[in-house]
């Protein structure tokens, strides 16, 4: 029996404990055997953004989750050259791992709009997406996209119930660079390595 394998990618830029709740509450309502955090490398959507470098953002990622037995830091996109791509990356995973499943973990905003993705039939053929609702989302008009993608590309999708959490990675840098606490935003381990590191401090 293969494994059950979550893949939580993104810029973590940084990572913080809204990244860390959606990996552990996906763990637990799927039942996944891991959750590989996964810091993209040069992201064709976010070219205008000033990004460490992924070595950088990968160490980071193995500090934040280096407690917890179920996580992992993934480093396929980071070593990979040209711009990173959700589908090569499933490709390469299930090639790589014939034995296990791999379920895709994003935001309910995300599945709004993975149809514009680079080759979303890839994707949606490669995995099983896990899309977090929060409470303030219209769940009606979620489920509707739901069953247009399971109709229109036989994807495999599951609804994940999750805490509302009003946090991102921009609003983390930005309070770095005025000086404020972002403490209780990222882990202790992460903090630190942002102090260590000098991360942040300018645009």
């Amino acid at each position: 029996m293969g494994k059950k394998i979550g893949i939580l990618g993104g810029t973590f830029n940084p990572i913080h404990i809204g990244h860390l709740l959606l990996g552990e509450t996906a763990r637990c309502y799927e039942n996944l055997d891991e959750v590989w955090f996964m810091p993209s490398g040069i992201s064709y959507l976010k070219k205008n953004i000033s990004i460490p470098d992924g070595s950088v953002r990968l160490e980071m990622v193995r500090e934040a989750v280096k407690d917890n037995p179920y996580f992992r830091a993934s480093d396929v996109e980071v070593l990979r050259e040209g711009n990173t791509y959700t589908s090569d990356t499933l490709v390469w995973l299930t090639e790589k791992f014939p034995d296990d499943s791999f379920y895709f973990i994003v935001g309910a905003d995300s599945l709004m709009h993975m149809e514009t993705w680079h080759q979303p039939e890839i994707i949606f053929q490669n995995c099983t997406v896990l899309a977090a609702i929060r409470d303030d989302v219209d769940f009606v008009k979620l489920e509707v996209q739901k069953d247009y993608l399971i109709s229109k590309f036989h994807a495999k999708i599951n609804l994940l119930p999750y805490p509302f959490m009003d946090l991102s990675s921009t609003e983390i840098r930005r309070r770095v660079r005025e000086g404020k606490s972002i403490r209780y935003m990222v882990n202790n381990e992460v903090l630190s390595f942002i102090e260590r590191n000098h991360l942040y401090l300018t645009d």
